[in-house]
């Protein structure tokens, strides 16, 4: 039996006011029903994980690292951004296929793969269309914005590609 290669399961973009910009589904679990919600609901009960690690003041890192392991097939990996956007990847050990018993992913190996959502993130924030303080969840209750979600397709796209692209030991994506 061939073994699994870890494969990213979901990328979750959170706003400094612990807001989702966007959540991203790869392949086996987009397909999934309910998928969309249990994702989400990881991605929040990794905030408090996020807020500790922030704390730590001899951190000299974006890199949080793995954040938590919800099982013996997803865990949680983190990065923070100096203005408190955080961007986190659910990692699935099982990889696409779902063969169980893959091997797990080293501290750094998701790196390549943080460091292209920045990147993607900063070519977002550099376009003059696109305004941050929209998807605030103030300015949506108070209607100053369309929604909390980011919208670009070029930057989903990008989410998208990092995503489907990654794999264990590649130093960039």
């Amino acid at each position: 039996m061939a073994a699994s290669v870890p494969s990213i399961a979901c990328i979750g973009i959170i706003g400094k006011h612990d807001n989702p910009l966007h959540i991203s589904l790869f392949p086996p679990h987009v397909s999934t029903p309910g998928a969309y919600i249990e994702f989400s609901f990881l991605l929040n009960s990794s905030l408090d994980i996020f807020d500790l690690r922030a704390r730590d003041k001899n951190r000299v890192d974006q890199d949080l690292g793995l954040l938590h392991a919800i099982d013996e097939r997803l865990s949680v990996w983190g990065w923070e951004t100096g203005t408190g956007t955080r961007f986190a990847i659910v990692l699935d050990v099982w990889g696409r296929d779902g063969i169980e018993g893959g091997r797990g992913v080293g501290e750094g190996e998701l790196r390549g793969a943080f460091r292209a959502l920045q990147t993607a993130y900063i070519r977002l924030l550099q376009n003059p269309f696109y305004v941050p303080d929209e998807h605030t969840p103030m300015a949506v209750r108070q209607g100053k914005s369309r929604g909390s979600q980011i919208t670009s397709k070029k930057f989903i796209d990008e989410v998208e590609r990092i995503g489907m692209a990654w794999r264990p030991g590649m130093g960039n994506v």
